[in-house]
């Protein structure tokens, strides 16, 4: 038996061991034909990644090795005798076999495949060669089969009423904090909204990235289910409390890899919807030449296989079809973006008035699955609890439930302005690269990183005349962004005339 210690290295996702070289009970090389290991202590037990250690500084010979993640997942104290052996390759590794030589596989099939995934029994190879291969082709069948394992695996939340709704935008829209002004107007108007939100893998800010600005969103379970009960909604990232495990896992690797086909996208979304225990669904499409889906078709087509999964697996889903051509308010970044929001909760007069206008568009359909409330009176109704002060109140009374935040987030002081080349008209605004400077400007890992937009699209300019500003809170970050965007500022500006 090895004794067990905690390695205070963060493998990311991935679950690693560390056996050091001079181990007396076993030979590290018996176990590098391998690829994975299995720890065992009674019934606690665990797959990893083995890596051997040279440095005694960091292992003892009779002792294992575990990375922060790994240690976690094992839920033992330090020092608990553990076993090893080496790792049975998962069943569904067949199956995964067969999709990779385009075969169509069944709900049991995916069923097991998803199952060892979130079990993190699949490498990273293995978990790229499942997204590749289903990028390749899915029938409609099995994104359904897909959507259906993911949302059985991991915790599945239940709510003590008929109606529970809910809203997601599928992205790519940077400054597009809707939820976090649609969740205090419904939760306000009674109807329960439990909003779990993702922090940002790829863009410069995701809606829990966002509140966390406000309020702690790394609720446990039992807390985010007492916030909801009190409140009728929250805004909690959905990481912490285990909603479609499996979804993580795959999202971790498919974005870096740029996989992000509508199949998948549906099955994600959906699975995670249906774990929140969601009755009534939104889907917000935005369309755009720079957003996810550029055209009619493709969103149209979208939509339909939104209704399909929906239809089959009880979720009432009502999809729209929204703008995608320029960023959504005026800031980029989780401490601008809070402020827009902020802004419009409080009808200041200079609150972003394309933000305003979605958010009551959203919260008004929502709103109208009420059986209480007249058909066609939503809108009317978010209007009247934004413009009252309702929506205010209540999304206060959510901050303080979930906890106010106390350390104060300051807008990045490494500035510079990005200035029209030319006189004009902002013809269009390019969605993806001003998420890149925003990115590489810091933002989320520094709060107060991003764009302060002046500009947006249709409005004159003259030359020299700022149309963004960047704020940064490092040097390097700066340098990077400032770089980025004076290569290429994002705005297209066309000649009045044209």
């Amino acid at each position: 038996m090895l004794k067990l210690k905690k390695i205070a290295i963060d493998t990311y996702r991935d679950t690693v061991a560390f056996m050091a070289r001079d181990c007396p009970h076993y030979r590290p090389e018996e176990f590098r034909a391998f690829k994975k290991i299995l720890v065992v202590n009674g019934h606690n037990r665990l797959l990893a990644t083995l890596m051997i250690v040279d440095d005694k500084c960091l292992l003892e010979g009779d002792e294992l090795g575990l990375s922060e993640q790994a240690f976690r997942r094992m839920g033992l104290p330090e020092g608990s005798p553990v076993a090893i052996a080496p790792a049975e390759p998962p069943r569904s590794l067949d199956h995964l076999r067969a999709k990779i030589h385009g075969h169509s596989l069944d709900r049991n099939q995916i069923e097991d495949i998803i199952k060892d995934i979130a079990s993190h029994q699949y490498s990273e190879m293995e978990i790229s060669a499942f997204l590749v291969s289903c990028a390749g082709f899915m029938t409609t069948e099995e994104v359904l089969a897909l959507t259906h394992a993911m949302s059985h695996v991991g915790v599945k939340l239940q709510w003590n009423t008929e109606t529970v709704v809910d809203k997601h935008c599928i992205g790519g829209i940077p400054g597009n904090r809707t939820s976090m002004i649609v969740v205090p107007i419904v939760a306000a108007h009674g109807l329960l909204i439990p909003k779990t939100s993702s922090r940002a893998i790829t863009s410069p800010a995701g809606t829990a990235d966002t509140m966390e600005v406000l309020a702690r969103v790394d609720l446990s379970m039992h807390e985010m289910q007492q916030v909801v009960e009190d409140c009728k909604g929250c805004i909690v990232w959905g990481g912490h409390v285990n909603l479609s495990p499996a979804d993580d896992i795959l999202i971790s690797v498919e974005r870096p890899l740029g996989i992000d086909t509508r199949e998948q996208m549906v099955a994600s979304i959906m699975s995670k919807k249906i774990s929140a225990g969601s009755t009534h669904l939104l889907i917000d499409i935005p369309v755009g030449p720079s957003a996810k889906i550029s055209g009619a078709g493709n969103a149209l087509r979208l939509r339909k296989l939104f209704e399909y999964v929906g239809a089959e697996m009880g979720l009432h889903v009502e999809v729209i079809v929204t703008d995608g051509a320029e960023p959504i308010g005026n800031g980029i970044g989780p401490v601008l973006e809070a402020r827009d929001v902020m802004a419009v909760l409080r009808n200041d007069l200079d609150a972003p008035g394309d933000l305003r206008e979605k958010s009551l568009r959203i919260a008004g359909s929502l709103l109208e699955s009420d059986p209480a409330l007249r058909g066609g009176s939503g809108y009317q109704r978010a209007q009247e609890l934004l413009e009252s002060g309702a929506a205010l109140r209540r999304m206060e009374e959510i901050i303080e439930a979930q906890g106010r935040q106390t350390t104060p987030f300051a807008l990045g002081e490494l500035t510079l302005d990005v200035c029209a080349a030319e006189t004009g008209v902002v013809r269009t605004i390019d969605c993806f690269r001003m998420a890149r400077i925003a990115r590489l400007a810091g933002a989320p890992l520094s709060k107060g990183a991003g764009i302060d937009l002046f500009k947006k699209v249709g409005d004159k300019v003259e030359k020299g005349m700022p149309l963004y500003r960047i704020h940064a809170c490092f040097e390097t970050d700066f340098g990077f962004a400032t770089t980025f965007a004076q290569e290429e500022s994002g705005y297209h500006i066309g000649s009045a005339a044209s």
